[in-house]
């Protein structure tokens, strides 16, 4: 993205030119459950705006939970283990799109914010046709090089057979997966985030149920093993993506496509490349985190399987304690995106501070909670008599707090995002993924031991909300965002 666009005079100017901010008349559409992110007080308006993200986001990690419980009970932990190796490598995948979603998803909101609705539509198209190329080509590439990806990461060999099984079933969902957080994204970014929770709960309730039927081949089902697992959540997935694609028509959703706008599945070049210029940094922003994981499950690897079944364990509940942080972010850039949209920059600024307050207040509870049961907690992925146990609980004391200061880095990010200043929250991310969290770990390893892997976490994340809230206060991210054209 070309961060030398002109800088507005001021938020207050930028709100009160008609020519900064044109708001064409805007158009109705049903959206069943979709709000105005532009009215009403904010802090209420966002906590009902995120609650069914969070719901969404829960239900979500409760099902990868319950798989992971059926995964360790009745297969072991080195099955445990090949989970998490596949997993942090469908995160890199989702995260090498993700970037485009969430270009999109401004793109909607602002348009949105101007009552708008055919822009949002054609974003919408746009991003589900790049969403449907681009899964297609990584579940075929996935296929043919899962062993290699798996070498590269070190994998355990007690658990790389397991591991290239699973990967190799879940890499055949990718597309349907895709689409499905493509769809769940630009819903929000239009204000509706209970439709995404309608079909997450069906997904959830599907793959709960799918999981052991496959794993154990209960009735009239082949016992599968671990392939099972992948398999039950890629046909869940594809119940769920069918359902809500007939929901959108069924609704007369504010996104849906009909007639002539099914064209919008091929977008103008000039909206491809407004969508691929601001997508592309946010997406290197995912593939940084990606990276940055594969390189610490490739440490955590070198240490040995217990440590790699702790560290494997302790993600499935750090996976709850970070939900509130990316609820209130994706709240937050939407409802900024909107108010942006809108010309309502006096409401940005109070987004931003009450999206702080209410991740702070949830991440605290967790956080609190978490430390307090984490051993029956452990035992649900473990086993109340696994070695590994120890091991998670200390990794547990030293970083689960590192998700205070990562959950204010997220909302100052996501409003960064709301107008479209993808770069420097790409180049904040880099340096505490890599400079910071891997110097961290190689300098303070011969003195501190592997212990210094979970110490990296809180200390890089620290230093991230330093960078973010330097950038946020002094940066010229509040400028207008250049629109494709029509």
């Amino acid at each position: 993205m070309n961060e030398e666009v002109p800088v507005t005079p001021t938020p207050v100017a930028a709100a009160a030119d008609p020519a900064a901010s044109p708001v064409p008349p805007r158009q109705t559409a049903r959206g069943g459950g979709r709000m105005d992110l532009t009215t009403g007080p904010i802090t209420k308006t966002l906590i009902i705006f995120a609650l069914p993200t969070l719901a969404s986001n829960i239900l979500q990690t409760l099902s990868g939970s319950v798989n992971s419980i059926w995964v360790g009970q009745f297969l072991g932990e080195g099955a445990l283990a090949a989970t998490a190796n596949a997993n942090i490598i469908m995160f890199l995948m989702f995260g090498a799109f993700f970037g485009f979603g969430m270009a999109a998803t401004v793109l909607i909101g602002q348009s949105m914010g101007r009552g708008d609705i055919d822009a949002a539509r054609r974003a919408t198209g746009g991003v589900i046709g790049l969403a449907l190329i681009f899964s297609v080509v990584i579940a075929i590439l996935g296929w043919f090089a899962s062993d290699q990806i798996l070498r590269w990461l070190k994998t355990p060999a007690e658990a790389f057979a397991l591991a290239h099984d699973y990967l190799r079933v879940t890499f055949l969902a990718v597309p349907a997966s895709m689409l499905s957080v493509t769809l769940m994204m630009a819903s929000r970014g239009a204000g509706d985030a209970v439709t995404p929770l309608r079909f997450m709960i069906l997904a959830v309730v599907l793959d709960i149920v799918f999981n052991p039927v496959l794993i154990l081949g209960l009735g009239p089902f082949p016992r599968l093993g671990i392939a099972g697992s992948a398999l039950a959540t890629a046909v869940a997935g594809t119940i769920s993506l069918a359902g809500m694609i007939g929901w959108f028509y069924a609704k007369n959703h504010v996104l849906r496509l009909r007639g002539r706008e099914l064209t919008y599945l091929y977008p103008k070049w000039s909206e491809l490349r407004f969508i691929i210029g601001r997508g592309l940094p946010m997406g290197a922003q995912m593939l940084v985190i990606s990276g940055a994981g594969l390189v610490m499950v490739g440490l955590v690897n070198r240490e040995g399987i217990v440590t790699a079944a702790a560290y494997g364990a302790t993600l499935q509940l750090w996976n709850y304690i970070q939900m509130p942080a990316l609820a209130v972010g994706a709240a937050v850039s939407s409802m900024a995106a909107q108010n942006i949209g809108a010309g309502r920059w006096d409401r940005v600024s109070s987004v931003t501070n009450s999206g702080i307050a209410i991740n702070l207040a949830m991440t605290g509870v967790l956080i609190a909670l978490l430390l307090a049961f984490d051993r029956a907690a452990l035992a649900l992925f473990l086993g109340s008599e696994s070695p590994a146990i120890d091991v998670a609980r200390n990794i547990q004391l030293i970083a689960t707090w590192t998700f205070l200061p990562f959950g204010t880095t997220i909302v100052l990010i996501s409003t960064l995002r709301a107008n479209g200043s993808v770069v420097p929250p790409l180049v904040i991310l880099f340096l505490s993924m890599f400079p910071i969290r891997i110097g961290i770990y190689y300098f303070g390893y011969p003195s501190v031991g592997s212990d210094i892997l979970w110490w990296s976490f809180p200390l890089s994340s620290l230093a991230s909300l330093a960078m973010a809230w330097a950038i946020y206060k002094r940066g010229n991210w509040r400028r207008a965002l250049p629109q494709p054209a029509s």
